[in-house]
């Protein structure tokens, strides 16, 4: 999981949209997709055609308050929202995904991510909250890394440039962005 950056000039403030509780509430997942580059706010897989999108309220208790907002939201896949949900009391105080501090918080090595600091409550709670502990995530995450330096290679080139060319014909096949950041050293999104 990488630091989510919510935008001051998002769409969803402009045009005031807000989460309907048992409504319709397609404009605002469209953009929180948009927004997202298409990619679930905490395990960082692509969401596509098929998969169950979610709204995830981070903070289930501010659900249908004033108090619920755009930096609350975040589009997820759908068994980790309901799989976070049911945890929520258990990993208090925890990390907001929009903390600035997130990556020097959560490290990323070699597909997994590593606290920092053991004694850091929050940023424990959230590695626990969210499953970025997940072992059969960390593999995926090694196994993509592997077969994007491989793909990289075998079409000759550098695996930036490869990114970028993905981004513009394949964008599906560009996920577990952190970990392409990390490993290889380059942005994916600005």
């Amino acid at each position: 999981m990488r630091h989510v950056k919510k935008k001051g000039d998002s769409i969803i403030i402009s045009k005031s949209l807000t989460y309907i509780e048992n409504g319709d509430n397609r404009k605002l997942r469209d953009e929180l997709l948009i927004e997202q580059n298409q990619l679930c706010a905490y395990t960082e897989t692509y969401l596509g055609r098929t998969d169950q999108k979610d709204i995830d309220h981070f903070n289930p208790l501010l659900k249908s308050t004033d108090a619920d907002s755009y930096h609350n939201w975040f589009l997820c896949k759908a068994i980790w929202n309901r799989e976070k949900g049911s945890k929520w009391d258990k990993y208090q105080p925890v990390l907001h995904p929009t903390d600035e501090l997130l990556e020097s918080k959560i490290f990323y090595y070699d597909g997994n991510y590593i606290l920092e600091d053991l004694n850091d409550l929050p940023s424990k709670n959230l590695v626990k909250l969210l499953k970025l502990d997940d072992a059969d995530l960390a593999a995926d995450r090694k196994k993509y890394i592997e077969r994007l330096r491989q793909d990289a290679q075998r079409c000759g080139e550098a695996v930036e440039n490869h990114v970028k060319s993905l981004l513009q014909t394949n964008p599906e096949r560009v996920y577990f962005i952190r970990a392409i950041e990390e490993e290889f050293g380059f942005k994916v999104f600005e």
